[in-house]
C-alpha cells in the first residue's frame, strides 16, 4: 500500500484553510425546503467534494451547470464501468437532447467562478448548483469550464489546460444514485478526483482529465478520526478488497473525514514521513448512513 509519490510529494503540500467565501458562495436556489415542489418538476441539489491531490492548490473555473432529464421516464442500462461515468464532451455525440424528444437539458442555478477544489476535503462541500427542473430520470450531468483554471504547486501557480480546449464536462449518472430527501427532493455529491484529473505532461505543463465520483450521504458511509503528531505529514488511505481506494489529507489539528464509502469492511493505511511508523488499521466496518469514528491515531517513531 506504500506509495511513493505520495511519500515524496507530502512536503511540498501546504494546507490551505477552508476559505468561508467558498461554502457560501454558491447561489440557494429559490425553493425553500418547505415550500411545495410544483407539478411536474423535482428539486435538485449538487455538492462539491474533493479527493485531495498533492498540490496547495487546484482552480477550476466553472460557469455552468445542466442536467439531462429524461421526461418519459425513461432508464437506460447501468452496467456501464465507473470508468466510463467522465469525459470531456468533445464532440456531442452524447448529447441526445433533438434525437429524442423526451430528453431535455435544465440548467440549475449556480454562482460561476473560481473553486479551490483542495478546501472541499475532509468532510467539506460546498453547494454547487440546485434549483427545480423537469421531472423525470435525469441521466447526465454537464458541467462548463471557463478559461481561468490554475494550480499552485511548492508556491509556484502553474495554467491548467482542457483536452483540445474543451469547456464541457460530462459525468454520467444512474437513476438510483441519489438521495432522496422527499418525493422529488433528490440531492448528490460530485467528488473531483484531484490526484487522477490532473496530469503533468512531458514538457511541465499540466492537463485537466476530469475524474468525478460521485457519492450520497443517506446510502453511503463515512470515516473520520485524527492522526497525530502533524509533522509526520500522514496522507491516510481507505481501501476494501475491490481495490476501492479513497484518500485523506489530514487539516494541521490531524482531523480528517473520507465520505462515499460503500457499506462493507474497509482497512486503512496511513502513509507517514519524517521518521515516523506508518500504520494500518484493518477490517473497519462502514455502514449506510453512519459516520464510523476511528479516534486518535497517535504515531511514534
Amino acid at each position: 500500500m506504500k506509495s511513493a509519490l505520495l511519500k515524496r510529494g507530502l512536503l511540498a503540500v501546504s494546507i490551505p484553510l477552508l476559505a468561508a467565501v467558498m461554502l457560501y458562495s454558491c447561489k440557494k436556489d429559490q425553493s425553500s425546503s418547505n415550500e411545495p415542489i410544483p407539478p411536474n418538476q423535482q428539486k435538485v441539489s449538487l455538492f462539491l467534494s474533493d479527493d485531495p491531490g498533492l498540490f496547495d492548490k487546484v482552480l477550476l473555473d466553472i460557469r455552468k451547470v445542466e442536467v439531462l432529464v429524461d421526461t418519459c421516464g425513461k432508464a437506460d442500462n447501468d452496467s456501464w464501468n465507473d470508468r466510463d461515468r467522465c469525459w470531456w464532451d468533445e464532440d456531442h455525440d452524447h448529447d441526445r437532447q433533438g434525437r429524442d424528444s423526451c430528453q431535455v437539458w435544465d440548467s440549475l442555478s449556480i454562482h460561476p467562478g473560481v473553486y479551490d477544489l483542495l478546501t472541499l476535503r475532509n468532510g467539506a462541500d460546498t453547494l454547487l448548483a440546485g434549483g427545480l427542473v423537469k421531472k423525470g430520470i435525469m441521466k447526465q450531468i454537464r458541467i462548463t469550464i471557463g478559461s481561468n483554471n490554475s494550480l499552485v504547486k511548492s508556491g509556484v501557480t502553474y495554467p491548467v489546460a482542457s483536452v483540445s480546449g474543451q469547456s464541457k464536462i460530462i459525468v454520467r449518472i444512474r437513476h438510483n444514485e441519489w438521495d432522496e430527501v422527499s418525493t422529488d427532493n433528490l440531492q448528490l455529491w460530485l467528488d473531483f478526483d484531484v490526484q487522477r484529473s490532473i496530469i503533468r505532461t512531458w514538457n511541465g505543463k499540466f492537463i485537466l482529465t476530469p475524474y468525478i465520483n460521485v457519492f450520497t450521504i443517506l446510502k453511503m458511509g463515512s470515516l473520520s478520526g485524527s492522526v497525530t503528531p502533524w509533522d509526520a505529514y500522514p496522507v491516510v488511505s481507505v481501501y476494501n478488497s475491490n481495490k476501492d481506494t479513497l484518500y485523506a489529507l489530514p487539516w494541521r489539528s490531524g482531523q480528517f473525514k473520507v465520505r462515499g464509502l460503500k457499506t462493507g469492511t474497509w482497512n486503512v493505511f496511513v502513509n507517514t514521513s519524517n521518521g515516523y511508523k506508518d500504520t494500518t488499521i484493518t477490517n473497519v466496518t462502514i455502514e449506510r448512513g453512519k459516520d464510523t469514528k476511528l479516534g486518535d491515531i497517535k504515531l511514534h517513531k
